[in-house]
């Protein structure tokens, strides 16, 4: 495919989160004409929020009249590759010797619903008015679903503006869609997690999200998940002799601000993690241990159910196995664009439309929701270097099985790079792009055929360019995309067990 057609697809999905990938957008068997709209800017809102114009919405239902595209073999197979039947299940997961206990996934999906693992919220925004958690300084209110939203696969719809997500308080990037999580080895948009069992300690200990800490959320289980947590992993810690594991209070847990505004990164004292100077670093070495154990293995328990959440088949995969009336004639323009003169398939290849790779797409973030991107985001290039030098990695004593997944080195081509998301059930999500500052597919498909952000303006090199389709073909491949909506999970494991 195009260095073009890789990129906006990348954006479109994203977890952890990518900003620019491929055109998608289908015509006819060659790239067809030229609009003069095409390389026009996009509009944005006050918010900075890049939004459809009147072209692409207007082009959706009158590119329907067009008649259907005749394939190449070459183009029909490539377009049977993303379709196998059935959809795969998540490869086996050496890291976990959980991963597929059924035990374990019911645990895990317990974790994933309860919010008595957070500590204070921080951030004013939080005002217990609209879709707020709470108000400032209440204990006990984000959980995982705070940002993942089971009824809404698993993207962040209640955070203000559906952009980027606030939790105890705002982070830099969307909260990505936990659909077919499981596939993936790196996670979040920049790898710096390689396993769910370590992935666990970002949202746990982070001042932003949770703001909590190892300490305490292993004391939390302790006390509310003892027999469930021991039927699956065996003898927990004593965990209640405060002589050895000094008892810390939702209050006082994760990062108290010095000068009492959210941090995003905790600039004042923190307590019950690694480096505090109190409750955690004064424990023994091997106290400090069995604390990170129990929460590395709630970690894969969080994995465990996770691996259930999947997408599913949709009308792309109905019309792959036969049924010719399943998708309508643009949907099929614009997946033979997508399979040819777009080349997004270079990246978003395979049953999940991705290649679980790092790319640079040359997105310039603008200000949304109330909280300023990070301009100088450097992705790959600082989540997989973090990856390599975390202790809990999976090459390191916590994992139960190395298979290689990380990476040798950190490569220039990971400056300003993001992991490419999956497109299954792509349509469901609220915004685009790691900063979610994109509103809908239309826009996201228009950004990338205008060539993105061509002046410059964040870290790295990107691989996009114009690419110079229609409006009629834009809408085209909008429309194959939202055949790449499915089912989603089996609805038991959207409620709380």
């Amino acid at each position: 495919m195009t260095r073009s057609g890789a990129a906006l697809l990348l954006a479109l999905v994203g977890c952890s989160d990518d900003p620019r990938a491929d055109p998608i957008v289908g015509g006819s068997s060659s790239s067809g004409s030229v609009d003069d709209g095409s390389s026009s800017a996009a509009p944005t809102s006050s918010s900075g929020a890049i939004e459809s114009s009147s072209d692409d919405a207007s082009s959706t239902t009158a590119a329907d009249d067009d008649p259907a595209p005749d394939f190449t073999p070459e183009q029909w197979a490539a377009l049977q590759a993303l379709a196998p039947d059935p959809l795969p299940s998540p490869p086996a997961d050496p890291t976990n010797a959980w991963a597929d206990d059924p035990a374990a996934a019911a645990f895990g999906q317990r974790l994933f619903f309860t919010p008595i693992f957070s500590g204070r919220l921080l951030d004013g925004d939080q005002n217990g008015m609209g879709t707020s958690l709470g108000n400032k300084g209440e204990t006990g209110k984000v959980a995982c679903t705070s940002c993942h939203v089971p009824d809404d696969g698993f993207s962040d719809t209640r955070s203000p503006s559906q952009q980027i997500s606030l939790g105890a308080g705002w982070g830099k990037r969307r909260a990505p869609s936990l659909l077919d999580v499981g596939h993936a080895q790196l996670l979040m948009w920049d790898g710096r997690h390689d396993a769910f069992y370590n992935q666990v300690f970002g949202p746990y200990e982070s001042a932003a999200e949770m703001n909590s800490s190892r300490l305490f959320v292993a004391q939390q289980t302790f006390a509310s998940f003892r027999g469930e947590f021991e039927a699956i992993f065996g003898a927990m810690p004593p965990l209640d002799d405060t002589a050895r594991f000094p008892a810390l209070s939702a209050e006082l847990t994760g990062c108290t601000p010095l000068d009492g505004q959210a941090p995003f990164v905790c600039d004042g004292e923190i307590h019950g993690s690694p480096g505090d100077g109190a409750e955690f670093d004064a424990m023994s070495p091997a106290d400090q241990d069995a604390v990170t154990r129990v929460v590395v293995n709630l970690g894969k328990a969080l994995g465990a159910y996770q691996r259930l959440l999947s997408c599913g088949a949709g009308d792309f995969d109905a019309w792959m196995h036969g049924d010719d009336t399943a998708v309508s004639n643009a949907a099929k323009r614009g997946a033979q664009l997508f399979v040819g003169d777009a080349g997004c398939v270079d990246c978003h290849d395979g049953p999940l439309l991705s290649d679980q790779q790092f790319h640079n797409v040359g997105l310039v973030p603008t200000l949304v929701a109330a909280s300023f991107i990070d301009v100088d985001d450097r992705g790959a290039a600082v989540g997989l270097a973090g990856a390599l030098a975390d202790p809990l990695n999976t090459a390191g004593e916590f994992s139960d099985g190395d298979d290689g997944r990380l990476p040798a080195a950190v490569l220039a081509e990971h400056e300003g790079a993001f992991r490419t998301p999956t497109l299954r059930c792509v349509a469901q999500r609220p915004s685009f792009f790691h900063t979610g500052q994109a509103l809908g597919l239309a826009p996201v498909v228009a950004f990338f055929d205008r060539g993105g952000d061509l002046r410059g303006g964040y870290p790295g090199v990107s691989e996009i360019y114009p690419l110079g389709l229609g409006a009629g073909q834009r809408a085209d491949l909008v429309a194959f995309l939202e055949t790449l909506d499915g089912p989603g999970p089996d609805p038991a494991l959207l409620v709380a067990p």
